[in-house]
């Protein structure tokens, strides 16, 4: 017989609840079968998927200690209350995590975003809150790879932007990353995305923001958007990077993901590679490659 769910605030936590959680925190996790009758753990976020099984749940962070559940927890148990890594399991709980970041940011806003575009759906959706944000008089620094620099949709969602905003690109750029007032970050912990880490740390939060600005300055400025790419004895710095990763082994699809670009594109760009060094084959082109000197040569 199935056990009647009722909703929960997390003050408000049954004894059912209290207990799976309390259990949680003790053993370190729990599986996912035993919290079926209590989804507001899920819920609330108070047990989290397991990143290396997601068939396992462990304990997430209660809210600072108050009248309601944390005070009947042991002293122990509420250290969950401390967290500063916390799992957002699923695209609705990331998105409103960042949401409420966007909301209460107050000086500035990183953001890495990888990949060649971004659909113009997402950046019709974004523009509203990303705008705010700009009107509060806070400044937004995205970076992005080359390839966006040929994106319309996203030059087209700049445009429109007003406020202290800019825009730069590199070859290739970190996975995902937002820093809001060097007060909290987040970063992806699934390839799919379905899985984020809301950081609080002061530590990592640094980091992080370190890395952006130390990325930021090798990066070019977004604009002007058609500044052709220099080229060095008929190779493009495209290329050249394209060249790097020809060297490190990798495919033509690990290439295309690594720059942000299709695999068609990444073949014409190494085709023309191959047809500027006189190469034949796929094994001769590295050589040829590192023979050269092309990868010395400042990009």
């Amino acid at each position: 017989m199935a056990t009647k769910r009722l909703p929960h605030a997390v003050e408000e936590l049954c004894e059912a609840g209290l207990s799976v959680y309390a259990r949680a925190v003790s053993e370190g996790r729990i599986h996912r079968s035993e919290a079926g009758a209590v989804p507001c753990l899920v819920e609330l976020g108070l047990l989290r998927s397991d990143l290396d099984d997601r068939q396992w749940l462990r304990p997430g962070s209660l809210p600072a200690p108050h009248d309601g559940c944390a005070a009947h927890l042991p002293a122990s148990e509420a250290a969950a209350a401390g967290s500063s890594i916390t799992v957002l399991d699923g695209i609705s709980r990331i998105n409103s995590a960042i949401d409420r970041a966007m909301k209460d940011v107050r000086d500035e806003f990183l953001a890495v975003q990888p990949g060649g575009t971004r659909p113009p759906e997402t950046l019709a959706e974004v523009f509203p809150r990303d705008q705010a944000l700009l009107t509060r008089g806070c400044r937004m620094r995205t970076l992005y790879q080359h390839t966006t620099r040929h994106s319309l949709p996203v030059l087209a969602y700049f445009e429109q932007l007003d406020g202290d905003i800019e825009a730069r690109t590199l070859d290739e750029v970190t996975d995902r990353l937002f820093v809001f007032d060097r007060t909290v970050a987040f970063v992806p912990a699934s390839k799919d995305r379905s899985i984020a880490l809301e950081l609080r740390h002061p530590a990592l939060v640094e980091y992080f923001a370190t890395t952006f600005w130390r990325l930021w300055r090798l990066a070019t400025p977004m604009w002007p958007q058609a500044a052709p790419q220099p080229s060095e004895g008929g190779i493009t710095t495209r290329q050249r990077a394209i060249a790097g990763l020809l060297v490190e082994g990798l495919t033509d699809a690990e290439i295309a993901d690594r720059l942000g670009m299709n695999i068609r594109t990444a073949r014409v760009h190494i085709a023309k590679l191959a047809a500027t060094l006189g190469s034949h084959s796929r094994a001769q082109l590295g050589f040829l490659i590192a023979r050269s000197g092309l990868l010395n040569q400042q990009g």
